[in-house]
């Protein structure tokens, strides 16, 4: 991050974690974890907390259309993925440790990550993560913040935009990081239009959330489709139960 970006970002910013995972499928409450990364960055971007990234046996067979994203087979996950309960439980905990700390969490498209782990984590019978926050979400303050911009707004997309550099995308770790930098860029770029404290933000971009999944159901609706929106952020927890490719 430039020196001028460095002195535009938020105090909440300076210090984040970072989460992505990728997963057997789209759908919120079926979907299961096959790898997932968290670490932590400093305000210039730079990784100061790292963890290897988990890999994870599913247990279940992994869809062509999954394993042709990110790259990971189903013999490639039995052969070298972890039992899944303990890297669920270990990425819950690792989870746990930032709020507590009070990192804020980033993840773009929250909603993905965060409720396909809360669905994991009770089908296993582990606690699961209820009220996530403080999560930053770059892709909810990107949209309410520069509406208008022209695209989509996929992770490379706006990595693109934001001049971040993403080498390779799908991969939970390079994912993730990216996100973190974007997350840090979008910050900076807005900080007069953002509230000063993160718990006000985490509760602005709920606000946000909604109202643009409303926008876009109306939209959906306009254009012959039938659609029904499906609120909640950073947890879906009601209703359609798939991510929309809305990007």
């Amino acid at each position: 991050m430039s020196d001028q970006l460095f002195s535009q970002l938020p105090a909440f910013g300076k210090r984040i974690a970072v989460f992505d995972t990728e997963t057997t499928g789209l759908d919120l409450k079926t979907a299961r974890i096959v790898t997932a990364t968290v670490v932590e960055l400093d305000e210039s971007g730079s990784v100061v907390v790292d963890r290897e990234e988990w890999l994870a046996d599913p247990g279940i067979e992994i869809p062509d259309v999954a394993a042709n994203v990110h790259g990971i087979t189903t013999a490639i996950a039995r052969e070298k993925g972890r039992d899944y309960r303990e890297v669920v439980a270990e990425i819950l905990e690792v989870l746990r440790d930032c709020f507590a700390r009070g990192i804020p969490v980033v993840a773009y498209n929250a909603p993905y990550d965060f409720t396909i782990l809360y669905h994991q984590a009770i089908e296993l019978g582990l606690e699961p993560i209820a009220d996530p926050m403080p999560v930053i979400d770059p892709l909810v303050i990107d949209k309410q913040l520069d509406k208008f911009r022209k695209g989509q707004r996929r992770l490379e997309v706006t990595a693109d935009f934001y001049q971040v550099r993403l080498e390779d995308a799908h991969n939970s770790k390079a994912d993730a990081i990216a996100a973190g930098r974007v997350g840090q860029a979008v910050l900076a770029k807005f900080a007069a239009k953002l509230p000063d404290n993160i718990v006000d933000l985490h509760n602005a971009q709920a606000i946000w959330a909604d109202e643009q999944e409303k926008s876009f159901t109306e939209y959906l609706v306009k254009i012959g489709k039938n659609a029904k929106p499906s609120f909640g952020w950073p947890l879906k927890l009601g209703g359609e139960q798939m991510v929309r490719d809305q990007l």
